[in-house]
């Protein structure tokens, strides 16, 4: 009998041991799963946080540039082919005249070209209280003609020049005249100006106009260096 008792209790206890070991595997094993899937929600939505984050701390100038270049279309015109219908040819030896021209061409959305002299004009060639400086020799013979280095502008498709130079002596250099004799004119509207201490335009656009020979040539005049584009303008129009 009590060799029975034994065996029946050494059987509860076995029934027991296996419904326990049931319970953890069928209740902990999905709460485990619950718990992976929640911490991953949790990362993914720390990581859009940070973004969004990122986002808004980013710099207004650079949210704009992104915004800007999302909402602009591509431009597929090739504006490299577009030729502008007005060209500033100038020849300055100081930088004042250059300044003029660069102002001019900016104003009216012409093209431009310097010209560059040959032979460069030293401080020494420029002293006008010199008998024997180069310039004074030069403007001293109408007939002297002083080599141009770059003389490669094309000024077929134009058709307004802008002729830009310093007074000296009372006239062009003679570079200039140089450059409009090498040069057809026809058919094309001829703006002269010029950059001085005082002295006016004068005569210079006119014998400028009679060496090149064909043209339609305006009188032009004297701009001076501080002149602004508004002024420019004014200008130009007051020539119409």
């Amino acid at each position: 009998m009590k060799r029975l008792i034994l065996s029946m209790f050494a059987a509860v206890c076995m029934f027991g041991f296996t419904a326990c070991g049931n319970t953890d595997n069928s209740s902990f094993a999905p709460a485990d799963t619950t718990a992976k899937n929640e911490a991953a929600q949790q990362a993914s939505q720390a990581e859009e946080s940070d973004v969004s984050s990122e986002t808004a701390n980013q710099p207004e100038e650079d949210k704009a540039v992104s915004e800007k270049a999302e909402e602009q279309p591509q431009n597929t015109d090739n504006d490299d082919s577009k030729t502008a219908d007005s060209i500033v040819v100038y020849f300055s030896a100081t930088g004042t005249t250059k300044g003029v021209a660069e102002k001019i061409a900016s104003t009216v959305g012409a093209d431009i070209f310097e010209l560059i002299p040959a032979e460069p004009y030293s401080d020494a060639d420029l002293d006008w209280h010199d008998d024997k400086s180069r310039t004074t020799i030069e403007m001293n013979d109408p007939d002297v003609r002083p080599a141009i280095a770059n003389d490669t502008v094309d000024l077929e498709g134009y058709t307004t020049v802008y002729i830009g130079y310093p007074i000296w002596w009372g006239d062009a250099p003679r570079m200039m005249s140089t450059f409009v004799e090498a040069h057809s004119f026809e058919g094309k509207t001829v703006i002269p100006f010029c950059t001085s201490g005082s002295s006016p335009i004068g005569r210079s656009s006119e014998n400028l106009a009679s060496q090149a020979g064909s043209g339609s040539w305006l009188v032009g005049g004297r701009l001076e260096a501080s002149i602004s584009e508004s002024e420019i303008q004014d200008w130009i129009n007051g020539m119409n």
